[in-house]
């Protein structure tokens, strides 16, 4: 465990809406990593709960960072609902714990004539449902998620500190956003209004990783679904800018997701640059004719092509032909991007250049998405083979069932890194574990430290407490209490009060 993840008990939690998208994926990954506390909103679908999505999210971080990562508290929600779904006792939590809201999910439908349906339903009243809940809770710093979009079909420079200056809007994904933005700058018990607006974001510069398939990867796929049926070559980059009306020296502002994260991330953590509005973008856009080429490159050399010998497939005006009906819904979005002002973003994160998006980084994120068969069959669930919330449920039912404990009830703070970890208050009475409730808060006179691995094995009492604190695998910051009792109460909060097996200090690795 770093010390960056030995977090002090006083820090306040950010509220992470979108936590399961591409970019919110990123910055649970590298807040958590940066030693933030976070709490996220999510949605359960079909096969998962909130909670689990989460942590398929937080499982694919640790197989690729190789490290240990600690666990957000998870809200199950819905931004289209009043009070984002939640109940009384999840909004007094937020209320006792959070100061800032990340509001980061959105919609990226581009049409949508009903305003009950998306974008709207989520871009326009979902942030209403957030600015709702701020207020309900005292959040009172509000980071935004927007898009360097909100500029329209703007021409010339477009400034940070711009939104509204009548431009036409090119789609209601636009509208929408530019709605949802000057709604946050209207609420009025807001202290801090921080507004990030990213160009188009793409995949990953280093893994060319991604989990959403838009813009670029719109075109990539089509292309891709349609070159089995035409011949090699109908797929150039001619065919392709002339069926997006484009004559290939307009340029795109691709931004990797990486980055993107890598600024937030950054000036989340300083709060002298709070307050502004941010374009994060690049100054070295992609002409079309670039991505197109990549288009046809990645088609001809990562997905199946016609058989010369089929004498069902198609020439090339025919590709050209389908490519421009499908595509005809991008064809506001294709236009050339105007010169997007960046003062605040050099000013903020100067150590943090954007990466040049060249043919070679694309091409590799094309291979990328080609390969995942553009995110489809959806990974399995992983699920933890120990869920420690799960041991300790009997724990937080006392906690449901007592009431909600006041705020300087005294409590010590249990923070599990891994899977099926997470945040606790253990909460006591006369010195003896009581009840536990999520989260952790400055009330914690001492913090637990350990990894779901090691609680799995007090909890299956290969080793006592007293064992994996001499070891080093179970920390403690703070006091508050003897030693002895501090051990006990873990000890009792794993639920091996007469342990098993027990091993020595140098049996523990």
């Amino acid at each position: 465990m770093t010390a960056e993840q030995r977090i002090h008990p006083a820090m306040k939690y950010y509220f992470l809406t979108g936590a399961t998208g591409l970019l919110g994926s990123y910055l649970l990954r590298d807040n958590l990593r940066a030693g933030r506390r976070l709490a996220v909103l999510c949605r359960a679908n079909r096969n998962e709960s909130a909670r689990q999505r989460v942590e398929s999210a937080m499982a694919r971080w640790e197989h690729e960072t190789g490290e240990i990562l600690p666990r957000p508290v998870v809200f199950e929600g819905n931004l289209h609902r009043p009070n984002l779904g939640l109940g009384s006792a999840a909004l007094r939590w937020i209320a006792r714990h959070c100061d800032s809201m990340v509001h980061n999910a959105a919609s990226l439908t581009f049409e949508g004539s009903d305003p009950q349906g998306e974008p709207w339903l989520t871009n326009l009243q979902g942030t209403r449902h957030v600015l709702d809940v701020c207020r309900l809770t005292g959040i009172r710093k509000f980071h935004h998620v927007s898009t360097a979009y909100v500029c329209g079909l703007r021409e010339g420079r477009v400034l940070e500190n711009e939104l509204d200056v009548g431009q036409p809007l090119g789609n209601d994904y636009e509208k929408s956003k530019v709605q949802a933005e000057t709604m946050v700058h209207a609420a009025d018990f807001l202290d801090q209004r921080t507004v990030y607006r990213p160009s188009i974001i793409v995949g990953d510069s280093q893994t060319g990783y991604t989990a959403t398939f838009h813009g670029f990867y719109a075109t990539l796929k089509l292309a891709h679904t349609l070159v089995s049926k035409v011949v090699l070559g109908a797929t150039g980059g001619q065919p392709l800018m002339g069926a997006l009306g484009l004559g290939g020296n307009e340029c795109k502002n691709f931004v990797p997701v990486d980055w993107v994260s890598a600024v937030m991330t950054h000036i989340l953590a300083q709060p002298q640059h709070h307050g502004k509005t941010y374009h994060l973008t690049t100054p070295a856009p992609m002409p079309i004719a670039q991505m197109t080429a990549v288009v046809q490159a990645a088609v001809e050399t990562f997905s199946t092509l016609a058989d010369e010998a089929d004498q069902w497939r198609c020439d090339g005006s025919w590709f050209a032909e389908t490519f421009r009906q499908q595509m005809d819904i991008y064809r506001a979005y294709w236009r050339d991007d105007p010169q997007f002002d960046v003062a605040n973003t050099l000013a903020a994160a100067p150590q943090l250049p954007c990466p040049d998006i060249d043919g070679d980084m694309l091409m590799n994120m094309a291979k990328y998405a080609i390969q995942c068969n553009f995110g489809k069959p959806r990974p399995r669930p992983l699920k933890p083979d120990f869920d420690v919330q799960h041991h300790l449920q009997p724990l937080l039912c006392a906690h449901e069932a007592a009431g909600a404990q006041g705020a300087d009830a005294p409590c010590l703070g249990l923070q599990v890194n891994g899977p099926g970890g997470g945040q606790w208050k253990l909460l006591l009475a006369d010195r003896r574990l009581a009840a536990a409730e999520h989260g952790i808060n400055g009330h914690c006179t001492a913090v637990f430290h350990l990894s779901s691995k090691t609680f799995h094995r007090l909890a299956t009492q290969q080793f006592t407490v007293a064992q994996a604190v001499q070891a080093g695998r179970v920390q403690i910051e703070g006091n508050g209490l003897a030693r002895h009792e501090l051990e006990s109460i873990l000890q009792a909060t794993v639920g091996s009060e007469s342990p098993r097996g027990v091993r020595s200090p140098a049996q523990l690795a």
